[in-house]
């Protein structure tokens, strides 16, 4: 089964730099795409939540958030009920690049996955959850994607 981790580590590498070049055509470091996504579903989470829903440390999403506002992406505001929780809320910027990031994602998968039948993708999918669940359960704790994320 070491040929199915060499391989998927070799197209996991070439994923990534594919979508690291859309990303950054559009402004944006790798992953920060995800910590939109979490927002657009449901604004104004905290670190913390944003974490759990990103499957990585606190630290990590406090480091990307410090740099996704530097950049006009979100604010952090303080929350109304409780003051010593901290918010993370989109800002137009932010909202604005939901559209283009999603059709980059779309596109990319299209691409990456057209020699493909419609019932190869759905077994590769169903291949693959079934992987991420078993990988999910073997580590036990979010992930620290620190040394993932440019500085």
């Amino acid at each position: 089964m070491s040929d199915f981790l060499d391989l998927h580590g070799r197209t996991s590498k070439a994923l990534r730099a594919l979508a690291d070049r859309d990303m950054r055509r559009l402004g944006l470091h790798l992953g920060q795409n995800h910590v939109l996504a979490v927002l657009w579903e449901q604004d104004g989470r905290t670190p913390g939540e944003m974490a759990a829903a990103l499957n990585v440390t606190t630290p990590t999403v406090v480091k990307m958030a410090t740099r996704m506002a530097a950049a006009g992406l979100l604010t952090r505001r303080r929350d109304d009920k409780d003051n010593r929780l901290v918010r993370l809320w989109l800002t137009d910027r932010g909202r604005a690049l939901r559209e283009p990031v999603e059709a980059d994602r779309k596109a990319l998968s299209d691409k990456v996955t057209a020699e493909l039948t419609a019932t190869e993708r759905r077994h590769l999918m169903s291949a693959l959850a079934k992987i991420h669940r078993a990988a999910t359960d073997l580590l036990g704790e979010p992930l620290d994607h620190t040394d993932a994320i440019p500085d």
